[in-house]
């Protein structure tokens, strides 16, 4: 595999036109890949919930709360491009950092020290055991692609899947144009 085919921290893994379910149009931003597995995030399924509802005695916080994946929907991950002031993350690609100091993220977003646009949270994540990304990947059950903090933090979260199979080369903007319901085609 080179370096575009090959599955790795900080990619971004878009789902197949015909995976359904949690995963219809999904992009994931994988946190983690390694001999155990892969973990990531959906970046494009926010919910209608704001962190304060989510998490008693939090501050209000105009961040958005996604849908992360459907493995363990009751813990919440962030990922932000605010590392220069919260401390404790994990670079998970240039510039993008995965979770931080938790009391400190409260102080700073009390005393508005920090930009809601900088941050994504998420309910439950992605994950994959050992060799079942490989193996959905055979498949053709995904696609993968650099990411850019652009694109992980991008606010038009319905166009976010075409947005990015059409940026990785004509075959894929034939995928990009697929409709989500083949039969009205």
């Amino acid at each position: 595999m080179n370096s575009e085919t090959e599955i790795s921290q900080g990619k971004l893994l878009l789902s197949a036109p015909f995976l359904g379910d949690v995963f219809n149009r999904t992009v994931i931003l994988l946190t983690e890949h390694d001999t155990e597995g892969s973990v990531g995030f959906i970046l494009n399924k926010p919910t209608d919930l704001k962190l304060h509802e989510v998490i008693e005695d939090f501050p209000e916080f105009d961040a958005r709360v996604f849908a992360g994946g459907p493995v363990q929907y009751d813990a919440l991950n962030f990922i932000h491009k605010a590392n220069d002031v919260l401390e404790g993350g994990v670079e998970i690609t240039n510039g993008v950092f995965w979770g931080g100091n938790f009391e400190l993220l409260k102080i700073l977003i009390s005393n508005g020290s920090l930009d809601p646009q900088d941050f994504k949270f998420f309910l439950g994540y992605s994950g994959w055991g050992n060799g079942q990304l490989e193996n959905e990947m055979k498949h053709n059950s995904w696609y993968l692609s650099a990411s850019s903090i652009e694109n992980i933090f991008n606010n038009d979260s319905p166009k976010l899947w075409s947005h990015v199979l059409r940026s990785m080369g004509k075959q894929y903007r034939v995928i990009a144009s697929f409709p989500e319901d083949a039969s009205l085609n």
